[in-house]
């Protein structure tokens, strides 16, 4: 099995294009390696803090690795359906109620993309004039999360509005594979091994 086929899920595959498949896969192994970076600088900060050796720079970069990711994970949640609209009202519905639920969801996930791209905009272009302490880096640096997730969260919610609307929201799901019902919380199928 390959990495894609290990993050890229299943689930939801129709209201999905294959040509985002290596982007999803790409944000997946950032929002890890952000995570990672967050935890390692966490732990090296309080290390130096209790050897009376502070690292003051140290507080940027997990601020930096924070930010990062929750805009990273943000967009990747986006696509694979996991974030960010309630599932549980359109699931209860079929046919033409559902479609407006879906439909309506994606549209408001959509506008708060949009007010992601133009006020984070701003703020990026604003932060220039403010500084972080003590590198002296523009603040923009982080301000640059926002815009980058709304484009991403915008283009996973059009995905997902133009194959919904065309294929249809309702489909039968493919189940699990063993190796991740674990994961996902859901007992693997009957007979299955484990």
């Amino acid at each position: 099995m390959t990495l894609r086929d290990r993050l890229v899920l299943k689930r939801q595959s129709h209201l999905k294009w294959r040509v985002l498949d290596p982007l999803e896969t790409v944000l997946m192994m950032l929002c890890g390696l952000l995570l990672f970076g967050f935890c390692t600088t966490v732990i090296l900060d309080i290390i130096t803090r209790e050897t009376g050796r502070p690292w003051l720079w140290l507080q940027e970069v997990t601020s930096t690795f924070f930010i990062y990711a929750i805009f990273t994970g943000t967009a990747v949640a986006t696509r694979r359906s996991d974030h960010l609209y309630l599932t549980a009202i359109a699931d209860t519905l079929v046919g033409r109620g559902r479609m407006i639920v879906e439909v309506a969801t994606r549209l408001v996930v959509l506008g708060v993309a949009l007010c992601f791209i133009y006020f984070g905009w701003l703020n990026f272009l604003r932060g220039f004039s403010s500084f972080r302490m003590p590198s002296m880096t523009p603040i923009a640096s982080l301000y640059a999360a926002i815009p980058i997730c709304g484009v991403l969260v915008a283009l996973f919610t059009i995905e997902q509005l133009v194959n919904g609307l065309r294929n249809g929201f309702e489909h039968e799901e493919p189940p699990e594979p063993p190796h991740l019902a674990g994961v996902e919380g859901i007992a693997p199928p009957p007979g299955a091994r484990q």
